[in-house]
């Protein structure tokens, strides 16, 4: 797994043994940040089942000001930390489960996001937990990564589908 752009390009990234942790592909990640690549400077992110800390840390490469990463696993935090150190990059990293992070998260993000394990259905309360909270910034997004057809959930719509092969990326914000 390698960082795509920015100024952390090309480096590559400890990654998971086995087959246990399924990480965002290259090919995914390389189409997703070219969506958001426009609105990534200075932007604000969680990642929330950050796992190896791909996502967030592309996000920083790309110009993110702030990312915030949380995994309930310690030995995904254990490589989180190890990825940090190899592009020299200090953040917040906290381990709680999802519901805790949201619960306990200050401030509001441009970008959440949810790339929680596939057999997990977690968008319906995932959703609930940002929008009593308040945690997106106007025109915000929520990205939810799933192998499964979702459906947006009640006060909340999809703004782009994306799929490749059998992952999906949501697109979501809050209805206005």
């Amino acid at each position: 797994m390698r960082i795509i752009a920015g100024k952390y390009r090309g480096r590559t990234l400890a990654t998971f043994q086995g087959e246990a942790v399924r990480p965002t592909s290259d090919r995914v990640k390389e189409s997703l940040f070219q969506i958001l690549s426009p609105r990534l400077i200075g932007a604000r992110a969680l990642d929330l089942f950050c796992g190896s800390g791909a996502l967030g840390i592309e996000c920083l490469s790309r110009g993110a000001s702030e990312v915030l990463f949380n995994d309930a696993s310690r030995e995904s935090l254990a490589l989180l930390r190890k990825n940090l150190d190899k592009i020299g990059e200090s953040r917040t990293v906290t381990c709680r489960d999802f519901r805790a992070c949201l619960l306990s998260a200050e401030g509001k993000f441009d970008f959440i996001f949810s790339d929680p394990p596939y057999k997990e259905n977690y968008l319906p309360e995932i959703c609930v937990l940002v929008a009593r909270r308040g945690l997106l910034k106007e025109g915000g997004l929520l990205l939810h990564e799933s192998e499964r057809e979702e459906t947006a959930p009640e006060a909340w719509e999809f703004v782009d589908i994306r799929r490749y092969g059998r992952t999906k990326v949501y697109f979501l914000r809050e209805q206005a």
